[in-house]
């Protein structure tokens, strides 16, 4: 590297991280997910504001592949925290209903995808027809768990009995949708030596079998370790190393570190692991907001023309319609009650840098298009920025639902029953009052 690109490095980092945490913190103010903003950072920095001279001064052609560098180490460590958070104690006494509510969110806007796939084929042809199809049904089809998880927790729903079937739900949908990636991938990446594919699986056992061996190192005689640098060390390396054999594979990084993350222990270690997600998440803070940027710089929205936009409003009628109603018809199958499934249809249209990932995946392996991308990116920023407000609709109507009527008949039927007359004897008032009291139980005043 020479003095001239070290200096535009450090300053292209420094750039990133005050923009990024700057709208990110702003879109935090008007309750969204940080997420939304470090996106719209990563945009905003691109050629769609900037323009291609501006873009390539401030991000010029011998400093994107080493910000690429830091950007992959960034996923990477993302995707075995993503791995890492998955629990399956969320499923239990509610696997029936989040296979149910994960089926639908995951077949319903799959089916739809792909046959708005068809249809985008005429715009944007590939080779690879097949693979294309099953992509852009997969890509509409994703939940960001991680995001989802945080949103839980700001709206205090991370230890209610929806937000734990939300968890479960999107972990569900989290492992089925890296599954067919990888299946994708295997296919679409055009390897010429499948054999080293097939290692996947005895790589996956091999991991399997280390993690009771992890378990001892971690928590030796059932008595939990505190983070040490060392431990902390030897779980980074573990997790780059298995990106890299998967890599190596001809998979994706992101499939080893996800794996490494997901078979790590998890009985007996739960405060190790708590300071281990803490710890990686401190590490993906500062990294991610470079990976935002570097997507950015590949989405241009500048020659988006009617047609294209046509196209976007197709793509977010899919994306979204198909995930509410697949979600929400999951759910209802299950017996979840209306407002209970709407919730969890709006949590799982959350996408965040999940969907990011997934979209950087089909543009390196020529699935994705430079236009189709970028309307994709805007379509993953859309669905994780409608998530709050579908939260507070859906609240405030359930509130509404709930609130007592002060007024539940309002107009009443006249009674056909005559008024009794007084006894003789008794003062006129006294079956009167009686009658009047009655009716003031029964009808408003």
């Amino acid at each position: 590297m020479t003095s001239h690109q070290v200096q535009l490095l450090l300053l292209d980092i420094a750039l990133i991280l005050v923009l990024a945490r700057g709208l990110g913190a702003l879109a935090a103010r008007v309750g969204q997910p940080p997420v939304v903003g470090e996106i719209l950072a990563g945009i905003l920095l691109g050629p769609t504001l900037l323009g291609d001279a501006a873009a390539g001064h401030l991000f010029p052609a011998d400093v994107r592949p080493l910000l690429a560098g830091l950007a992959n180490v960034g996923v990477t460590l993302f995707m075995f925290v993503v791995g890492l958070e998955l629990e399956h104690r969320f499923l239990r006494g509610r696997a029936r209903a989040a296979l149910g509510a994960a089926l639908g969110s995951t077949l319903v806007p799959f089916g739809l995808g792909a046959l708005l796939a068809v249809h985008l084929l005429r715009n944007h042809p590939t080779e690879q027809r097949a693979a294309f199809v099953v992509f852009v049904g997969l890509s509409v089809s994703v939940t960001a768990f991680p995001v989802l998880a945080r949103i839980l927790v700001s709206r205090g729903l991370s230890r209610t009995a929806i937000g734990g079937l939300a968890l479960a739900t999107a972990g569900v949908v989290d492992v089925v949708a890296w599954s067919a990636l990888g299946g994708v991938q295997a296919v679409a990446g055009g390897a010429a030596d499948y054999w080293l594919v097939a290692l996947l699986i005895p790589f996956a056992v091999l991991l399997l079998a280390v993690r009771p061996l992890l378990r001892r190192v971690f928590a030796p005689g059932g008595i939990e370790k505190p983070l040490t640098q060392t431990i902390l060390s030897f779980v980074i390396v573990g997790a780059l190393l298995c990106a890299a054999a998967t890599e190596a594979m001809g998979m994706h990084y992101i499939f080893g570190a996800f794996l490494f993350g997901a078979l790590m222990p998890r009985e007996g270690v739960d405060v190790l692991r708590e300071q281990i997600l803490e710890r990686a998440g401190q590490i993906t803070f500062l990294l991610l907001p470079v990976y935002f940027v570097v997507a950015g710089l590949k989405v241009d929205l500048r020659g988006v023309g009617i047609e294209g936009l046509t196209e976007f409003g197709a793509i977010l009628l899919v994306a979204i319609g198909g995930k509410l109603g697949g979600t929400y018809l999951g759910a209802r199958s299950q017996a979840l009650g209306k407002r209970d499934s709407a919730t969890l249809a709006a949590l799982m249209n959350t996408r965040g840098l999940t969907e990011l990932v997934i979209l950087g995946v089909g543009l390196e392996l020529g699935l994705l298009d430079g236009s189709l991308y970028s309307l994709m990116v805007v379509m993953a920023l859309v669905t994780t920025a409608m998530t709050g407000p579908l939260l507070s609709l859906i609240g405030a109507k359930g509130a509404a639902a709930q609130a007592p009527n002060p007024n539940p008949n309002p107009n009443p039927t006249p009674s056909r029953t005559p008024k009794p007359k007084p006894m003789s004897g008794a003062p006129d008032g006294g079956a009167a009052e009686g009658v009047g009291s009655a009716g003031r139980g029964s009808r408003p005043p």
